[in-house]
């Protein structure tokens, strides 16, 4: 067997030594399996392709976590800022039933109490979230913070922060949904 025979089984052998956490690990970290299967094929090609006799590499597994966690940053990077009304648009209905109730200016019983069952569930939702996904969610769609300004009002990163409140609107969307369907009748 042939050194590069040799040292590409020893790789294949370190990486499905810790196989299993680093997917684990990405798969964390990532929406769905489809973008979790396509950070790890990236970084097992990527491993392939950085090692060789000049540099090898001698900690495969820290690097394949070091590496993991770089593509995940680096695919979080290209990501656009999503407001929280675009993470809805897709789901719900053209007329906006939800969107009426809150801002209608009609001030009759029924839209008054409306109103207040949903702000007062939104409210619970909030005080239910981390206080972190709280943070960035209420500032950025609340206040109408920028990250950028978020991020040099805290010291934490915008990324982080971009984490943050994404997570925050799976939270609130996966909170509220029932509200929405018994508000619009779709239960």
């Amino acid at each position: 067997m042939t050194k590069a025979a040799e040292r590409r089984r020893d790789l294949v052998a370190a990486l499905r030594g810790c196989q299993h956490r680093l997917r684990a690990f990405i798969a964390g970290r990532t929406s769905n399996i489809a973008d979790a299967e396509d950070v790890y094929q990236e970084i097992t090609y990527q491993l392939i392709k950085a090692d060789s006799y000049l540099h090898p590499i001698e900690q495969v597994a820290a690097w394949l976590f070091r590496a993991a966690r770089n593509e995940l940053i680096d695919r979080s990077r290209k990501k656009r800022e999503r407001l929280f009304s675009d993470e809805f648009d897709s789901d719900w209905p053209e007329g906006d039933e939800l969107a009426e109730v809150l801002f209608d200016s009609q001030d009759d019983a029924e839209n008054h109490y409306l109103r207040q069952l949903i702000l007062t569930e939104l409210e619970l939702a909030l005080a239910d979230m981390s206080p972190q996904q709280r943070e960035a969610f209420a500032k950025t769609e609340l206040q109408g913070y920028s990250f950028k300004a978020l991020a040099d009002e805290t010291g934490i990163a915008v990324e982080t922060l971009l984490s943050r409140k994404h997570q925050a609107v799976l939270f609130l969307r996966l909170r509220l949904q029932g509200l929405y369907d018994a508000v619009i009748g779709d239960e």
